[in-house]
């Protein structure tokens, strides 16, 4: 038996507050009927791009509805408002009976995803976004020099396809020639027959800067998305089965803004514009899993541009610490965890160069409730992560208010 849509009309009055930022239960979002209502963030980072107010027809609390995870903003009625509150569990059942709204909300998020990704890019990497397919002549360099033959081979390929004219053609003809016998680069050209493909391990699947018409689905295996940021390899996140990649190229027609590299062996399956579109409406279970990844991301995104306002460099550390435990929604309790990463990785997340990180690491360490064993972090109470990063929280905001109370007697 398939149960019906069920929505319901919710009324609140000019000045309440809808959502709360920090909630921890977050199982309804809402698509606003009639009214206004404005969003606000305890830490702006950013401008949001679309402006605080939203109108009939915009939605609000997806995010932390879909992933799972506390409310990254406060939205407050400014006027009179009548919303549609929508539960998770329906999530599916809505896409089905209204696509243009799964359509709005997936396009609305791929927008909003590249555009904090330039801003953390901006703020923590000190680069800027580059979608110049000029790029990918560099992509190139960089991985032929570290002797990664199938990744230069297919930037290379990529450069030569996508800048006919650009000034290091010749160059890059001969690199590929020479490199040609050691490279192992699968579907140059993607593939318009193979829905299903096999990306052996250390294959690109596709590069930073290069047109996207594609996003992926992982059946087996792992992909990393990377990026070359002052000439290194930053890796951005680690995906596994069941995960999607590429959708904000497909969704935007813009170039891609990280490039994709199979971790292991991995199969995929490739979607289309067309075919995404008939996915819609046909496999509601696949969009309902876009939306979750696509929440996942943009909460974890949030919180790691509120971490690059903490002043303090170790307060920072304490608080990415904590960002981890939320994201991966372990219970904190009084006993111990190790993550799977170690110093230098922690030092990477917040955006630290290795100087920049070796102090506030020492004195991590010299908290005796943190060591490192196997080269992973490794704390013996979890409470004390919380405790830290809220100490440091709370100080961050008594100091902002200072400086803004401040700023106002001038």
């Amino acid at each position: 038996m398939i149960n019906p849509l069920q929505l319901s009309l919710v009324n609140f009055r000019n000045g309440a507050y809808i959502i709360v930022e920090g909630k921890q239960k977050a199982d309804f979002f809402y698509i606003i009927r009639q009214g206004t209502v404005r969003i606000s963030k305890e830490v702006k980072v950013v401008e949001e791009e679309g402006g605080d107010v939203l109108s009939p027809g915009d939605f609000f609390g997806v995010v932390s509805t879909m992933s799972s995870h506390s409310h990254i903003e406060t939205a407050q009625a400014v006027t009179d408002v009548v919303l549609i509150s929508v539960h998770r569990d329906q999530f599916g059942l809505l896409i089905e009976k209204n696509t243009p709204v799964a359509m709005k909300i997936i396009q609305q998020f791929s927008k909003k995803m590249r555009f904090l990704d330039e801003a953390l890019t901006r703020i923590t990497l000190k680069s800027t976004a580059n979608d110049n397919p000029d790029h990918l002549f560099r992509v190139a360099e960089y991985y032929a020099r570290q002797s990664q033959y199938n990744h230069a081979y297919y930037a290379y390929h990529q450069y030569i396809k996508y800048c006919p004219t650009g000034s290091n053609i010749q160059v890059a003809r001969e690199r590929m020639g020479k490199i040609r016998p050691y490279s192992k680069a699968v579907f140059l050209d993607g593939s318009s027959e193979e829905f299903t493909r096999v990306y052996p391990k250390n294959t690109m699947v596709f590069s930073e800067c290069q047109p996207g018409q594609e996003l992926y689905i992982i059946q087996k295996g792992s992909v990393k998305i990377t990026k070359i940021v002052n000439d290194n390899e930053v890796m951005l996140a680690l995906l596994k089965p069941g995960d999607i990649f590429g959708e904000m190229s497909l969704l935007e027609d813009k170039p891609r803004s990280a490039s994709a590299i199979a971790h292991e062996d991995a199969v995929l399956l490739a979607v289309n514009k067309a075919n995404f579109k008939r996915m819609v409406s046909a496999q509601p279970q696949i969009i309902t899993r876009l939306t979750q990844l696509l929440s996942e991301r943009i909460w974890f995104i949030y919180k790691q541009l509120a971490n690059t306002e903490i002043t303090d460099p170790l307060g920072r550390l304490y608080h990415a610490l904590w960002i981890q435990l939320e994201k991966l929604r372990v219970p904190v309790t009084n006993g111990a965890y190790s993550f799977d990463f170690g110093t230098k990785e922690l030092i990477n997340m917040v955006g630290f160069s290795k100087g920049e990180g070796n102090t506030p690491v020492r004195e991590l360490l010299q908290n005796t409730k943190f060591k490192l064993m196997d080269n992973k972090i490794r704390v013996s109470d979890m409470e004390e992560i919380g405790k830290q990063a809220g100490y440091y929280m709370k100080m961050e905001k008594i100091s902002r208010a200072r400086r803004t109370s401040a700023a106002n007697r001038r």
